[in-house]
């Protein structure tokens, strides 16, 4: 049951002589049915709540102020463990967890470096660097478009990795880039994701990248609208737009979910191609578009990142895509 309120947590945890009963998630700004990010974890939560037979709680935070309130109010009705989706709850988890030491805690997209916290990071760079190279080999034009959601860090590695990897398959490809804003609110903007993705279009480009959280929703329709190819990101996006969507970069948060709720390992865990963290979705919806050379090339460029023989650009590691 969605919890809609921090006040009616307490109805949702059921502890036994003191025993914690539930595990917790705290979704991020775009909501947990954004078709991206937050429903990947939400997806891993409903797993483990299928296969164990358990509750668990939920939250999804609507502005910023409700991160520390949503995770401390799961902290003292005894949820554990307690896991945080996204880099902009880092610093809040970092906080809460100093306060409450024998509870577990999780964050997904960033670093707490405390004895009960696992911080959980992908490998998003080698993923997209695949759907780059899928891109380049998609395009007809020779130009590609990228658009963002919030102008941090992490979206830079999307784009780093993007951009290599198209730039592997074709050194002469045009790469067009435009973040949806500064401030949380990008996440949540399909219209102005769609206004960015048809600027891209004008200027040429007929294959665009979306990794914008829930505003990735307008520059997908936008992509379908104008009879070019899109590029999903975090869940697999395929099946919004069959025929248009060329495929989706998929990260694997509902994997970090599900394994967080069997046990927390306090440290740094990160996942990519070779612990299946990140990959390329392709399925019924995708599968004509994705063209047998292209197949080849995909494989050998996924192997060859993963037998370490092909390296590519952390843009969180350099500060720089290079």
């Amino acid at each position: 049951m969605p919890i809609r309120s921090l006040a009616a947590f307490a109805a949702c945890v059921v502890a036994v002589g003191g025993a914690v009963a539930a595990p917790a998630v705290v979704y991020d700004m775009g909501g947990k049915f954004d078709r991206s990010f937050n429903q990947s974890a939400y997806e891993g939560a409903e797993r483990w709540k299928q296969q164990s037979g358990k509750p668990y709680l939920e939250f999804a935070v609507t502005n910023p102020a409700q991160r520390e309130q949503a995770l401390r109010r799961m902290a003292e009705r005894g949820a554990d463990p307690i896991v945080g989706i996204g880099f902009a709850q880092g610093s809040t988890i970092d906080k809460v967890a100093r306060d409450f030491p024998k509870q577990r805690f999780v964050v997904v997209d960033a670093v707490v470096a405390l004895p009960n916290v696992q911080s959980i990071v992908f490998k998003e760079h080698e993923g997209s660097f695949l759907v780059g190279l899928m891109a380049a080999l998609a395009s007809k034009s020779g130009t590609l478009g990228f658009v963002g959601g919030m102008d941090v860090p992490l979206i830079r590695k999307f784009q780093c990795g993007y951009e290599q990897g198209a730039r592997y398959a074709n050194p002469k490809v045009t790469v067009l880039a435009a973040m949806t804003g500064t401030t949380p609110s990008a996440w949540n903007d399909p219209a102005r994701g769609a206004e960015l993705a048809r600027a891209q279009f004008a200027q040429g480009a007929d294959v665009v990248f979306a990794a914008a959280g829930a505003t990735g929703v307008g520059i997908l329709q936008a992509a379908r609208d104008a009879g070019k190819l899109a590029i999903g990101v975090d869940s697999n996006q395929n099946h919004l737009h069959p025929g248009t969507m060329l495929t989706s970069m998929v990260k694997r948060v509902d994997v970090a979910v599900f394994n967080a709720f069997n046990g927390v390992t306090p440290g740094i865990t990160a996942l990519g191609l070779k612990e299946g963290g990140v990959d390329v979705a392709i399925d019924e919806h995708n599968a004509r578009l994705v063209t047998p050379a292209m197949k080849q090339r995909l494989d050998a460029a996924r192997a060859d990142i993963v037998a370490g023989r092909l390296k590519v650009v952390d843009y969180m590691a350099n500060n720089a895509c290079r």
